[in-house]
């Protein structure tokens, strides 16, 4: 049996529903940060765990995402800090191109961007992925620096969730252009990820979380404590909010 799977496009017509099979709002969704841009997410019936990393540099002093059980993986690109694939238990299924996808009823879109400010010739490609989950519209923009173009707004739409890198460096908006991202998409909860931590090493580039806070509204942000972020559709605020997840 091989290793991974990654998974093939599958192509949409244009009568295909881009929506999830179950009810909206009857399942809680759970969220889950292990570090960087690696979050398990589950509910309505799916397990997710996006940007898998090799602990370094940023990540130095996380653990190595375990080796979960889950429906599907998603990345953003092949490098080690946000695609390390290499520990996924055996068939686990990999999204890991922009494009199209509707699998088991639920759409998976991939929205192709630059990885750096210098139209992808550094790190090449990142891909933000888009879908559905317990009634819930997420939006993990992985490892983006590039500002988006007027075609990537409208396939993103208004998530209900954004999982937004805040940190700067070299492959991710910093912390204005972060909030200036924000703004534009107005989700109804943003959650900062691919930001400086206490785990770091002390080469990482990134700045902490805190520089991004600054900019936003003191009564929108709330630091969690418990790891576990539990909510439903029906839950969901009207305007945007900040939730920042525990450090693991």
């Amino acid at each position: 049996m091989r290793r991974r799977q990654f998974v093939a496009l599958t192509v949409l017509t244009a009568t295909s529903a881009i929506a999830p099979v179950y009810a909206q709002g009857q399942s809680a969704l759970t969220i889950r940060w292990f570090g960087h841009m690696a979050f398990l997410i589950t509910g309505g019936g799916l397990r997710l765990f996006t940007h898998p990393f090799l602990p370094r540099g940023c990540t130095a002093g996380f653990r190595l995402p375990p080796r979960l059980d889950v429906d599907y993986v998603m990345i953003s690109s092949r490098l080690l800090d946000e695609g390390f694939i290499d520990n996924l238990p055996p068939d686990t299924k990999v999204l890991a191109e922009a494009g199209l996808y509707n699998i088991g009823g639920t759409t998976f879109q991939g929205i192709a961007s630059d990885h750096d400010r210098l139209g992808g010739r550094r790190f090449g490609r990142n891909v933000m992925w888009r879908w559905d989950q317990a009634g819930i519209r997420l939006l993990h923009m992985g490892g983006v620096a590039a500002p988006l173009t007027a075609e990537q707004r409208i396939l993103i739409g208004r998530p209900d969730i954004l999982i937004l890198p805040v940190g700067g460096g070299d492959k991710a908006y910093n912390a204005q252009e972060a909030w200036e991202t924000a703004q534009s998409l107005n989700p109804k909860i943003l959650i900062p990820a691919y930001f400086r931590t206490s785990k770091a090493s002390g080469t990482c580039p990134l700045s902490p979380v805190d520089e991004f806070l600054q900019l936003v509204p003191k009564e929108k942000t709330v630091r969690l404590t418990n790891p576990n972020y539990t909510l439903r559709a029906k839950d969901l605020p009207e305007t945007m909010v900040v939730r920042v997840l525990p450090v693991p």
